[in-house]
């Protein structure tokens, strides 16, 4: 079998590496849009994009779920979309689903994985109802008077995600609707409500609402849905009314609810579940999320021309052996460190043949072996996956160039140890409180590297429209003491006052909007051109270069209104600086040529006729085992050792 030099490598493919991106594509996802079908949803409104067009609340829905599917496309062709209607007359046609779907539930996509007929389906739906708005209201009767209760639309969202959606994948359910109080004045709907979707997210579905609000009927969360959705608070349980949503829940405006879904529609998935040791047999579970993530192309897929259809070919690795030719068990091979080279000869074939086999046996100037298992247990240090707290520190004393990557965020986890989210949350407060950090020990996959981190606690930050920070820690990656190079100090010349004040205004002027910077609204214009003409494909439309839009050019006509006179006033002032035309003197170092030269290498130019093309100075550096008694011939000007070669080896004409 070929060498394998890089041994510190284990193809493992249910424990993955950390920064691995096929971690986040193999974890499927489902997403179940639940859109409400009232009278208030079919209402005809005056449409923000098109003029002289009609639409309504139901069919900005579904436009906004037909653009989620055709952006899953690309970015995740394994996941798995649903539409559930409610508040309609029509009827389910599903059979087998009939006694399942409660009343006034109409399923109109059961959960499958994303495919091209069922959205093109969706589009000429869209596209129908943009032409007649009375389509939508002929298709979907709402029904009159009393309204579907709530109960019955999450449990009809259970069984439709039971049926269709993968056990291991993320599930979550997009409530839309722009009724803010569906039972009024009955203690018994809310209470059913409640209990009905304690069932669904029990059954690992996520419920994330988007409110619908006009400027003639705001939406009041507070009327009912604060009462039934939970929270992600996770601070004194014991608390009245903990577990509620609160009054700053997100409304969403019409034309603000495609934009509002995209930012929800990445999956939260985590990224490990491990036990927190914060002391001898004192365990809590806890949950880690990545919150940067670098978005890439997807992966390269093989297809087979089946004639009729195309179909992706299952690709697989396997290990074959050169010698035999026939296919290798992965459990079965060794890894190896190449230590050094070893000069040609010194290995026969069948010292070599017997280091690949089962013994363990390694003779002297050969390379060890080991299996996987060794390899992971070198890796690991034989530790299990989890967090050990190992002490406090003063938050000054954590500097800035010790976040050497992206930190973690962990979040507490009841499902494995009961009452981690209290314990949780009292260690937190209490790291608040004496402005401390905690030094963790952490294995955070079964296949990475132990590492020291800084866990650093977060506080919770509510704003106007929602969470803007949750509670938590950030799990900072410790630098060891090689990963850290000490940079050369030198001093720069410093602006002076005024040019900093010019320079202050127009960087005032240009900053972005509320000091934040929303990266969903600036996507990758290379990625975004590239998904672009794959969906132009899957869709068989044609794709209009000219039409695509670059949002993260820089708008040059904004900047020159906005701080022209601004950058000009700086301009001046920096050419009147004192220090603009001086120059940091600087001495370059020479580095000295690399001349070292090894027998081997002398002794292949002898064999190759090539001895010649060496230089003096490299004969003079020659290793120094090698007798520096030399005799010259004036023909070639070449120097030969009279004792550096065997005697049958030196030139005729040698001295």
């Amino acid at each position: 079998m070929p060498p394998f030099d890089d041994w510190n490598v284990i193809d493992d493919e249910e424990d993955e590496e950390l920064q691995d991106a096929s971690f986040f594509e193999g974890k499927k996802d489902v997403i179940l849009f639940c859109i409400d079908c009232s009278e208030t949803m079919h209402e005809l409104r005056d449409d923000p994009i098109y003029e002289d067009v009609k639409t309504s609340h139901l069919l900005t829905a579904l436009d906004a779920a037909m653009q989620i599917q055709k952006k899953k496309v690309i970015v995740g062709p394994n996941d798995s979309v649903g539409i559930v209607l409610f508040n309609t007359t029509r009827p389910s046609e599903a059979k087998d689903r009939t006694s399942e779907i409660k009343k006034n539930a109409f399923v109109y996509q059961p959960i499958a994985p994303i495919s091209a007929p069922t959205i093109q389906e969706l589009i000429r739906l869209i596209d129908e109802a943009r032409g007649d708005p009375e389509i939508l209201r002929t298709a979907f009767p709402p029904i009159q008077g009393k309204k579907m209760p709530m109960g019955d639309v999450f449990t009809s969202c259970n069984w439709v995600l039971r049926d269709g959606a993968p056990k291991t994948a993320s599930k979550r359910v997009f409530l839309i609707t722009d009724d803010d109080n569906p039972h009024p004045n009955s203690k018994q709907l809310l209470t059913s409500s409640r209990t009905t979707l304690v069932d669904l997210t029990q059954s690992g579905a996520q419920v994330e609402p988007f409110f619908i609000s006009t400027e003639e009927k705001l939406f009041d969360p507070t009327k009912f849905y604060s009462s039934i959705l939970p929270s992600n608070n996770f601070g004194d349980d014991d608390a009245e009314d903990s577990g509620i949503l609160p009054d700053s829940i997100s409304i969403t405006r019409t034309d603000d609810l495609l934009s509002q879904m995209r930012f929800h529609e990445v999956p939260k998935r985590a990224l490990f579940s491990i036990p927190f040791e914060l002391g001898k047999g004192f365990v809590i579970g806890v949950k880690g999320y990545g919150l940067i993530t670098e978005q890439k192309k997807g992966s390269y897929k093989y297809f087979v021309d089946l004639g009729d259809r195309m179909e992706v070919a299952d690709s697989r690795t396997v290990y074959l052996d050169e010698d035999q030719q026939a296919e290798v068990d992965r459990h079965k091979i060794v890894f190896g460190g190449k230590l050094g080279a070893v000069p040609a000869g010194d290995v026969s074939e069948e010292e070599d043949e017997v280091s690949m086999t089962a013994s363990r046996t390694v003779q002297a100037g050969h390379r060890p072996f080991y299996t996987a298992e060794e390899i992971r247990s070198f890796r690991t240090l034989d530790l299990e996956p989890g967090l050990k707290l190992l002490g406090f520190k003063d938050k000054s004393e954590l500097a800035f160039e010790d976040n050497i990557k992206h930190s973690l965020f962990v979040y507490p986890d009841d499902m494995k140890y009961s009452g981690s989210k209290r314990s949780f949350s009292a260690l937190l407060q209490k790291m608040l409180e004496k402005d401390k950090i905690g030094l963790v020990l952490a294995l955070v996959r079964r296949n990475a590297t132990p590492v020291f981190c800084a866990m650093v606690p977060q506080a919770e930050t509510v704003e106007d429209g929602g969470w803007s920070e949750p509670a938590g820690f950030h799990l900072v990656f410790l630098p060891f003491a090689d990963d850290i190079r000490a940079a050369p100090i030198d001093e720069a010349l410093r602006a002076s006052e005024d040019v900093k004040d010019a320079a202050r205004a127009w960087i005032d002027k240009l900053c972005v909007k509320n000091g934040a910077y929303p990266p969903d609204s600036y996507p990758n214009p290379a990625l975004a051109y590239h998904n672009a003409q794959l969906q132009a494909s899957a869709f068989r439309e044609e794709f209009d270069a000219e039409s695509f839009e670059d949002l993260t050019r820089p708008k040059y006509d904004m900047i020159h209104k906005r701080a022209g006179p601004l950058l000009k006033e700086w301009k001046k002032a920096l050419m009147k600086d004192e220090n603009i035309n001086n120059v940091i003197a600087t001495t370059g170092s020479k580095r000295k040529a690399d001349v070292s030269v090894d027998e081997a290498e002398i002794r292949s130019k002898y064999d190759s006729g090539t001895l010649g093309k060496l230089r003096v100075d490299q004969l003079k550096v020659c290793p120094s085992h090698i007798p520096s008694s030399f005799v010259y011939r004036s023909s070639c000007s070449v120097l030969f050792f009279s004792s550096g070669f065997p005697q049958e080896q030196r030139p005729a004409n040698s001295w």
